[in-house]
């Protein structure tokens, strides 16, 4: 089958980001404002981590300027009316002390409540009205998709979805790259379930003078995805920020997408039927 064609997406992200979720507390705001000031400028949260107050406190500690951080939030499931998304929408503003968000995702379709279209035209409306730049979607399927597209006339700009070695959704990829929609990955490193040490990535990053987590950032960075790893040590921090520097021949990139496996989900979280409030 002919390979898609490859749409430019309407925002261009750093090609790595800072994820946040458990950080929070004065712990939280340290981890996170080393993140920014090692150079992290993409900085991802959500409503339900609970921890936007601790990301504005950050923010404002590492002291970069507001346009040169791209400040990502999401709305969740129990919010997805219309009129009850609008104001959450303010509050995320209001715990983070910020007048706008850079991005602004719907954090599951929750399909079975049949709600995420009112939850993306309370996405627009945040955006018209100039609070959000730029709007987007996690863990949505192309099915969930194509809906929001047939009743309001607009695609997501990002789908943030678990997205790994032992995961690769190359199929979704594909169907994000041919509509110009940007693919970020949560748990890039497959949440601690033995990636860092298998043996081909250990391999390849001998190769590389580097540990198998940087290589699977490296793999995210080469097939064009957004990897959101989160770590709370400098040095941890550091080196992810500079794997996507690393480049990985077209055999490594295809050796490690081989690992993939059929229940290669963290949690067994799919979308057509995984639900979060």
């Amino acid at each position: 089958m002919a390979a898609m064609t490859k749409i430019e997406p309407k925002v261009q992200l750093p090609s790595i980001g800072f994820g946040t979720v458990h950080l929070d507390g004065a712990a939280g705001v340290e981890a996170m404002t080393s993140a920014i000031k090692t150079g992290y400028r993409l900085i991802d949260t959500a409503y339900n981590y609970e921890n936007e107050g601790a990301v504005g406190v950050a923010l404002r500690k590492s002291g970069v300027p507001r346009d040169e951080l791209i400040v990502t939030s999401k709305l969740p499931g129990r919010f997805h009316k219309f009129e009850l998304g609008r104001p959450r929408i303010e509050e995320s503003l209001y715990r983070l002390s910020l007048d706008y968000l850079d991005l602004l995702l719907i954090h599951w379709p929750n399909p079975s409540q049949d709600l995420y279209v009112e939850a993306w035209q309370a996405l627009i409306d945040a955006r018209d009205r100039g609070l959000v730049r730029h709007i987007g979607v996690s863990n949505f399927l192309p099915e969930h998709m194509e809906r929001l597209e047939k009743e309001t006339g607009e695609l997501p700009a990002v789908n943030q979805v678990e997205l790994h070695p032992y995961f690769p959704q190359v199929e979704l990829v594909e169907w994000h790259d041919a509509h110009g929609i940007i693919t970020e990955a949560w748990s890039p490193l497959s949440n601690g379930r033995g990636l860092v040490e298998e043996p081909l990535l250990a391999e390849i990053g001998q190769n590389h003078g580097v540990g198998g987590g940087e290589v699977a950032l490296a793999w995210h960075h080469a097939r064009g995805i957004v990897p959101i790893p989160r770590s709370t040590k400098p040095e941890r921090q550091k080196s992810n920020l500079d794997a996507v520097n690393i480049e990985l021949s077209a055999e490594e990139i295809e050796s490690i997408t081989a690992l993939g496996r059929p229940n290669g989900r963290i949690k067994d979280q799919d979308p057509a039927v995984y639900e979060e409030f």
